[in-house]
């Protein structure tokens, strides 16, 4: 556990509460250590149950990165090219008054002309889209439909359970067997793991399943390292063998369940012959699993949104989150299933994104997965108008988008405004047209809710702004006052917004004294059934899928790009985040960077030997999308067949300017319209 915060006499010395606003199931209590208007610490609240004073190795590099010394610190107004990265400073209220022409120009002819782009650079409701909502409500912009993390999961899990609900996770400690499916806990979940480990010397059975020998595979008791997209065919046969065995609880499935006749039909099709060799494993490996988990009380599974990135991602995510209901779990509260459990926060979305400035208006929806073809595309009947102006805050597309050699292409536009909110000159940074110094975590106010937990979290200010730097809120709110938008919600201020968030569903004097705030939630929340589903069941056989004319029970969709040995693209890739990293956030934080070293390709000897490739050589990843190179380390963490591009560095420390979403593509998942990140085959050779 880390040490308390201090309580010392020195008056220059104090701590200040907060959240962790990065994208991550934890969703950590903070300390922050001042000195002096300095921060000198960031370390895990003990006071949380669920961080206990401990935080990842890159959050508590925060200081490092809120004090960087290529931290953005003032306007920027380009100078050179698109791309060439060139700025000079420009005062705030010139940009503000030239951005907010520009913008209303743009608006008077196509509001929709306008895009905001942003994701989870923090997952703040405030920072995120409080605010930034209301000015592109109030404009008329398009919206941006965001799925490039979790899209296809929200709707499998929805159509299933009715929403992102779960288990409680503190809860798994209790559990006896623990499936931890599409996760590498260490490094994206540390703190489950660290209740799985609990559970573990309890007597818990741990299995991984994930196509890469990940930190967390070495660390359970069996790895099943399966093929990528391959998820839904496991699934179904653990159902065969749970119906053919009869480890099933009848008066569940009949009482909470809808569509069990169907789904036991569809599952029986898959003897795990059949699964194994789509999977790729051995039967037996399936066999035993299936016996563990249908005769193991209580048994749990943490899924995430690793196994969702490919064709069938949707329905991969609703064959697993059926498993619950047929052995009974949900009736324990160590039983079950958690993906996410965001949808259990009663957010007031309205109240702080305030859709009614639309007013009648009902703007286009733009796929942010999409956005490479997107920005090319003219204008037409059935797209709309071209986009000609573009707003990003809390992302990075340039270097986490698919496809990035249609991204760039698109940003390179002259004839596109680019706004960009950032921290440091990213990728994305190099492309604006005016760079906006935003603060970071220890400088605003915000409000998070969690997708790995139920506790609600306050962040306060620890420090004042660095430089220049704005809140995002505030950025929007000037930009409102510019564009003459006149209504009183403009004016309100941050705390004022953290305090529409929850309105009276949540005590804000206890997140004021505490920082957190957990919801009063039943621990077995589904032992009855009770699922927020239309019929209340676990919906096995989704009626609004087969009303729009879709399969209504989950089945196994291929890839659809499946390696072939003997073709151009032999290997499968995916491409899960370094361990150090988180997406692109943490790239340039000296210490970090300095573990990772480089980017890398993980690559099985057996593919390895007969390219000629050894650990360190620099190697050509490519396909008909593009090349990236980076270098190779031969390792058994890569399975046969399938290597692993470690994510996700900004270009511009590529070997050759570029990075593993040169080869990633812009295609759809089954449901939700996600990217599929690991849908991708390529081939790999050394370079000479």
């Amino acid at each position: 556990m880390s040490t308390p915060a201090p309580t010392l006499a020195d008056p220059t010395l104090h701590t200040v509460r907060g959240a962790c606003p990065h994208d991550c199931p934890d969703t950590c209590a903070l300390l922050t250590t001042v000195k002096d208007g300095v921060a000198t610490r960031v370390q895990g609240n003990p006071a949380h149950p669920l961080t206990d004073g401990v935080l990842c190795a890159k959050v508590s590099k925060y200081t490092e990165r809120s004090y960087h010394p290529d931290r953005l610190l003032h306007p920027m107004k380009r100078v050179g090219p698109k791309g060439s990265g060139r700025f000079e400073p420009v005062g705030w209220d010139e940009a503000i008054a030239d951005i907010a022409r520009r913008l209303g120009e743009i608006a008077a002819r196509h509001p929709e002309a306008v895009l905001p782009y942003s994701y989870a650079g923090t997952m703040g409701l405030v920072q995120g889209d409080g605010m930034s909502a209301r000015f592109f409500h109030r404009l008329g912009a398009s919206k941006l439909d965001q799925t490039i993390c979790s899209a296809a999961g929200t709707a499998g899990l929805t159509h299933t359970l009715g929403g992102k609900v779960g288990m409680k996770v503190q809860h798994f400690a209790e559990a006896r067997l623990i499936l931890i499916w599409g996760s590498n806990s260490i490094g994206s979940n540390l703190h489950f793991w660290r209740i799985a480990q609990e559970a573990k010397r309890a007597g818990a059975r741990l299995v991984c399943i994930d196509p890469r020998r990940t930190e967390t595979a070495e660390k359970c008791h069996e790895h099943i390292a399966l093929r990528p997209g391959t998820d839904a065919a496991l699934a179904l046969a653990l159902m065969h063998q749970l119906i053919t065995h009869d480890w099933l609880d009848h008066d569940y499935l009949a009482r909470h369940t809808l569509g069990w006749p169907e789904l036991r039909e569809r599952a029986l099709q898959w003897p795990p012959e059949r699964a194994a060799e789509v999977c790729g494993v051995p039967v037996q490996q399936i066999v035993d699993l299936a016996r563990d988990y249908g005769t193991t009380r209580p048994a749990a599974i943490r899924l995430n949104y690793g196994m969702q990135r490919v064709h069938g991602g949707g329905n991969a995510v609703r064959a697993v989150a059926c498993l619950p209901a047929l052995t009974g779990a949900w009736r324990h509260r160590a039983g079950g299933v958690l993906l996410s459990s965001s949808g259990q926060f009663p957010v007031q979305r309205q109240a702080l994104q305030r859709p009614d400035l639309l007013g009648g208006r009902r703007p286009r929806l733009i796929n942010m997965s999409t956005i490479g073809d997107d920005l090319l595309r003219p204008a037409s009947a059935a797209f709309g108008p071209a986009i000609e102006a573009l707003v990003v805050y809390n992302s990075n597309p340039v270097a986490v988008a698919p496809e990035s050699a249609k991204v760039v292409a698109g940003f390179a536009r002259e004839d596109l405004f680019t706004v960009v909110l950032e921290h440091f000159q990213t990728d994305t940074a190099d492309y604006a047209d005016y760079l906006l110094p935003a603060t970071t975590q220890l400088e605003h106010w915000d409000i998070h809710l969690a997708y790995g937990h139920t506790d609600v979290l306050l962040n306060r200010p620890a420090i004042a702004p660095l430089g220049e730097a704005l809140p995002n809120s505030e950025i929007f709110r000037r930009l409102a006052r510019a564009m003459g938008y006149d209504e009183p919600c403009f004016s309100e201020d941050d705390e004022t917004l953290c305090r529409q968030a929850f309105g009276d569903r949540v005590r804000f004097d206890t997140l004021l004294e505490q920082g957190f705030a957990s919801l009063p939630l039943p621990d077995a929340p589904f032992a009855e059934g009770g699922f927020p589903t239309p019929s209340g069941r676990c919906e096995f056989l989704n009626p609004q899928l087969v009303a729009q004319g879709l399969d209504g029970l989950p089945d196994h969709l291929p890839n659809r790009e499946l390696p072939d040995p003997a073709g151009p693209w032999p290997l499968a890739m995916i491409s899960p985040p370094a361990r150090n990293f988180l997406n692109s956030t943490f790239v340039n934080v000296a210490s970090l960077q300095r573990i990772e070293h480089e980017p890398v390709l993980e690559i099985h000897p057996d593919d390895a030997a007969p390219r000629r490739i050894a650990s360190g050589d620099e190697v050509r990843v490519f396909n008909d999308r593009g090349e990236y190179r980076c270098k190779a380390e031969v390792s058994l963490r890569a399975r046969p067949g399938v290597v692993n591009g470690l994510g996700v560095w900004w270009r511009k420390y590529g070997l050759n300017g570029t990075n593993v979403n040169e080869v990633t593509g812009q295609a759809l998942t089954d449901l939700g319209r996600g990217p599929t990140f690991y849908d991708c085959a390529v081939q790999v050779s050394a370079v000479v």
